[in-house]
């Protein structure tokens, strides 16, 4: 009798954070319109995870691991110059858009 491999909701999201970026860029934006900064961090580190993992990203933006786990916890407040060579170094980036008027 064989059995199916299974895995965690977790593994599968990572997974599909890894083979298509444009879905993580989805998950952040959705999070950014919705979300607080607790729930931002929190999916960024999950984002990592499918980029190598927090100590990776963190050599591959030159910053400090240790540093980048406190400050990607629930209760971190990165400074905009690592948050935005954290999204680099995954291949994102932070962009501004207008908020359309409902009513225009």
């Amino acid at each position: 009798m064989q059995y199916a491999l299974s895995r965690s909701h977790e593994e599968a999201t990572i997974e599909g954070f890894r083979k298509r970026p444009e879905f993580a860029a989805e998950y952040l934006n959705s999070i950014l319109e919705e979300g607080d900064q607790q729930e931002l961090l929190v999916a960024i580190r999950r984002i990592a995870q499918a980029f190598g993992g927090v100590s990776e990203i963190a050599e591959q933006a030159e910053l400090n691991a240790k540093s980048l786990y406190r400050a990607l916890s629930p209760q971190g407040n990165p400074e905009l110059k690592s948050l935005t060579a954290l999204l680099k170094a995954m291949g994102m980036r932070l962009a501004i858009q207008p908020i359309l008027s409902r009513h225009a």
